[in-house]
């Protein structure tokens, strides 16, 4: 029977220990399903997320949305991560059935009382130079910096490789950046 209680008590120790947490699981369970969000100044940001990279892949692109409450154009000009040498504001377009992405040097201006999206396929956080690869189910602290609003750290949920959104419906399409034509901004 001391075996039988102590089976029991541990039991109870862990149901008990389980209530003291549900509002923080929540929060966790919140953000992998929804994306990462913080305030900074004016500037609201949603819906943050990354995808899952290969372990030997040198880039990852980060996505978010960006509202702008305020009176006056900001710009995202870069970031910083621990798990990258650096990070890049890029925009990716298709020119004549070519897949281009650019760094923007000058930053992804969010006018006033706009939203701008970075998604796949389109603006987007870059992270140049990864030393460790981004692995589904975590979440990844992004530090983002504005032009006038500053720095705000944001966490990133990982979804899927190849995922087109956090929900990680896959599409034929991952950020393969070996196989893109890389330019600088004019």
């Amino acid at each position: 029977m001391p075996r039988l209680s102590a089976i029991l008590a541990a039991a109870t120790l862990g149901l008990a220990a389980a209530t003291f947490a549900p509002a923080a699981y929540a929060d966790d369970h919140a953000m992998m399903m929804e994306g990462g969000s913080a305030t900074i100044g004016d500037l609201q940001l949603t819906g943050a997320w990354t995808r899952a990279t290969p372990p030997a892949a040198r880039a990852g692109g980060g996505y978010l949305k960006i509202t702008n409450n305020g009176s006056k154009t900001d710009y995202l000009v870069s970031g910083s991560v621990d798990f990258a040498e650096r990070v890049e504001i890029h925009e990716m377009s298709v020119i004549n059935d070519v897949m281009k992405m650019r760094h923007l040097e000058d930053g992804l201006p969010v006018p006033p009382g706009e939203t701008v999206a970075l998604e796949p396929g389109s603006y987007h956080v870059m992270f140049m130079g990864m030393t460790e690869p981004l692995t589904e189910g975590k979440a990844v602290d992004v530090t983002l910096t504005f032009k006038n609003a500053g720095d705000v750290t944001i966490k990133m949920p990982v979804a899927k490789v190849g995922a087109r959104s956090l929900a990680g419906d896959g599409g034929g399409m991952m950020h393969d950046h070996g196989n893109m034509d890389m330019q600088k901004s004019e």
